[in-house]
């Protein structure tokens, strides 16, 4: 009985502030409308220049070729290499094109004529993935036998078919929501009743430590049920995605991450004295935990001390877990060696929350 009027006060603090309930609502809903559009690893709008010597009937077709791509920006024509250079240098361009100047005779002896791409790397995905699109197109020009073969090879997408990089973000944006909305909350609880001076009067009363610590939990479990739920329905409305394993799956997936930020954000809040420092320390693993997991490249990019991380990062098993169920189809018996090192991570979370309130009657 005394547990559920604790969960009571937690909710009527929720309610009364004048924040709280809005950022609920609106977080999630900013999040899986704005995010899907610009975590795109996809790589266009790269800005090419190009240096006819040639100024032949051929080269000026490969030009019209490199111009039509959607790709590309096209930049227009530079007389000179090193001309071309100075917009690299300016930042007006990412790659250049030289076509040299036996470009047309070469091709009508049969030849193979040397094109020089030079490709701005300081965005290394850019400069590789430009100069790459740049090189097919010079390669169907120059060698149209070359792909014709390559025309007949045949290529089967599993799962993501069309290539939407959409559906590969969206069960990952779910850690992000997670992450926030059941990590940071409880982070500013208990330091935040510090600073007002309630917690004294909780110390005082014969409430259990199990009890007040459940109490600031289960709040959040109710909030994450609600908050994956909006994340859920905003997929299908917006983008017409919908998860190709069972829902329920992605349910307790999503509980068992909320348990261990919701622990976790406790346990700062249980040895932090000001919410400044709760800020900080919270955000520093935040960080940590979402760059080593994962999220945005993959983990077996990673040198092997970094990925050797993961075994602990209960966002990786979650990560993982998730787009196996949403864009894959599988079940639990897929993922449930996931699900066990969740269950873990949690249990020792949970326990260790509980442990860490002082309580001094």
């Amino acid at each position: 009985m005394t547990l559920k009027y604790l969960i009571q006060k937690e909710f009527l603090q929720i309610r009364r502030n004048a924040f709280l309930p809005r950022l609920i609502v609106a977080f999630p809903i900013v999040i899986m409308c704005v995010m899907p559009w610009v975590m795109n690893m996809e790589v266009k709008n790269v800005k090419v220049t190009v240096v006819d010597n040639d100024r032949s009937t051929l080269s000026q077709q490969l030009v019209h070729s490199i111009e039509a791509s959607s790709y590309f920006i096209f930049q227009g024509q530079q007389p000179t290499y090193q001309l071309a250079l100075d917009e690299v240098e300016k930042s007006r361009t990412d790659v250049v094109a030289v076509i040299p100047q036996d470009y047309s005779r070469d091709l009508a002896l049969g030849r193979q004529p040397q094109v020089l791409i030079a490709a701005n790397a300081v965005n290394g995905t850019k400069g590789g993935m430009g100069s790459t699109y740049l090189t097919q197109i010079v390669t169907a020009h120059v060698n149209p036998e070359v792909m014709a073969m390559q025309s007949r090879v045949s290529t089967l997408f599993l799962y993501n078919k069309h290539l939407n990089f959409k559906l590969f973000m969206i069960p990952a944006l779910f850690a992000i929501v997670m992450m926030l909305m059941t990590g940071f909350l409880p982070a500013l609880n208990i330091v935040g009743e510090k600073e007002a001076g309630t917690i004294e009067q909780i110390n005082v009363t014969p409430v259990s430590k199990w009890s007040f610590i459940l109490a600031k939990l289960i709040p959040y479990w109710i909030i994450a049920l609600f908050v994956i739920t909006v994340c859920l329905l905003l997929a299908w409305a917006v983008y017409g995605i919908t998860s190709a394993g069972p829902l329920w799956v992605v349910y307790l997936l999503s509980l068992s991450l909320a348990l261990f930020w919701s622990s976790f954000g406790l346990i700062i809040s249980n040895y932090s004295d000001t919410m400044q420092q709760a800020i900080f320390v919270m955000w520093f693993f935040v960080v940590m935990m979402l760059l080593l997991s994962g999220l945005f490249t993959p983990s077996r990019s990673m040198p092997s001390w970094a990925y050797a991380t993961t075994y602990v990062n209960p966002m990786s098993y979650f990560i993982d877990a998730v787009r196996t169920v949403f864009i894959r189809g599988g079940g639990l018996a897929s993922i449930w060696h996931q699900v066990l090192a969740l269950c873990v991570i949690d249990l020792v979370m949970a326990c260790w929350a509980i442990l860490s309130y002082k309580k001094n009657s």
